[in-house]
């Protein structure tokens, strides 16, 4: 019988090898919400591919699941699987090499096992109660302590529904910090703040979606990281937004959040 790590790692193996095969290729693009909310035939056979392998070991397992009709949300008791067959879709289909397939495993409701495979940047992040590596050599978070230099990294969706709280967000990132990046890809942002070459993300999605924080979340914990909600309290899926960092300026972080919400509900009055 296989371990949840050996298949886990199995299984985003799978899953990233399919969608390499198949990017930079002729993609048929689909609207999900938005205009920029794109899915592909290539994240729905992905995922597949991937439960497939779980399914071989795990049937019994719950499945959290960002395509199709899998389940939406962590369940509080016994094992899951949360799956994000290419977290970065937009970056995908333009040919941008910025996207992660994710995988991550829950035991009631805490995290265990997580894998971002970034297969066009030749990277694989892994994270276990034993720490987070990449490319099977050990990582930390940075070291930085200074705000100023800090390269921050905002994960919310811009949209013309949240121009407001996009633009005040954006501001004190560059007023407060060292320079704001936004790199197309949730995961691998955090797999980025893990590794410490990003200093920090924020994200106040009031419900953020589990296939995009559960995995990146559990790997800058086991690298040393601070993971918060916007209020500062324990981070968890179930939480509203999440502010990850290296712990030196986190509540610098956490005050940029709370003015940006507080300027961004003003504007919209």
């Amino acid at each position: 019988m296989e371990s949840r790590d050996t298949v886990a790692i199995e299984a985003v193996r799978t899953g990233a090898a399919y969608a390499s095969e198949h990017f930079r290729s002729d993609l048929a693009v689909e609207q999900k919400s938005s205009k920029t909310d794109v899915v592909t035939e290539i994240d729905r056979s992905t995922q597949h591919r991937i439960i497939s392998a779980i399914d071989e070991y795990f049937p019994n397992d719950a499945i959290v699941g960002e395509e199709e009709d899998e389940r939406k949300t962590v369940p509080e008791d016994g094992y899951a699987w949360i799956i994000d067959p290419i977290d970065g879709t937009q970056n995908y289909v333009r040919g941008i090499r910025a996207w992660v397939t994710s995988v991550a495993v829950v035991r009631d409701g805490e995290p265990i096992n997580a894998i971002n495979a970034a297969p066009a940047l030749c990277d694989h992040y892994r994270a276990t109660p034993d720490g987070t590596t990449r490319n099977g050599w050990s990582i930390s978070v940075s070291t930085r302590t200074d705000p100023e230099t800090f390269a921050v990294a905002p994960t919310l969706r811009w949209t013309r529904a949240n121009s407001a709280t996009v633009g005040a967000l954006a501001d004190e990132i560059v007023n407060r910090f060292g320079e704001l990046r936004r790199i197309g890809s949730a995961q691998l942002t955090l797999s980025l703040v893990a590794s410490g070459a990003i200093d920090a993300v924020v994200a106040f999605d009031p419900e953020p979606n589990p296939w995009d924080t559960v995995a990146g979340a559990y790997l800058i914990d086991r690298a040393g990281g601070t993971v918060t909600d916007v209020h500062g309290d324990e981070w968890t899926p179930h939480s509203r937004g999440l502010v990850a960092s290296n712990g030196e300026a986190h509540d610098a972080l956490l005050d940029a959040v709370r003015t940006a919400t507080d300027r961004s509900s003003v504007d919209e009055q």
